[in-house]
């Protein structure tokens, strides 16, 4: 009988390991999608200052196009 718990608490152990590696797989996805997203932002940002003619004409064309 002794050796059916420890069976039971070996299989216990080892589920809760596999469900703390897909947390971690999951939270680092996420953090890399996040991540991904923000270079994106960053890269918009830089290139509407380029087309704009830098960061007062990002912001008079933005308020430009808020206003009408």
């Amino acid at each position: 009988m002794k050796n059916a718990t420890t069976i039971t608490r070996e299989r216990t152990d080892a589920l809760d390991n596999v469900n703390v590696e897909i947390s971690k797989v999951g939270v680092g996805a996420i953090a890399i999608t996040s991540s991904l997203i923000g270079c994106w932002a960053v890269a918009c940002l830089i290139s509407g200052m380029v087309s704009s003619g830098g960061p007062a004409g990002l912001v008079s064309s933005f308020i430009s196009a808020i206003a009408g």
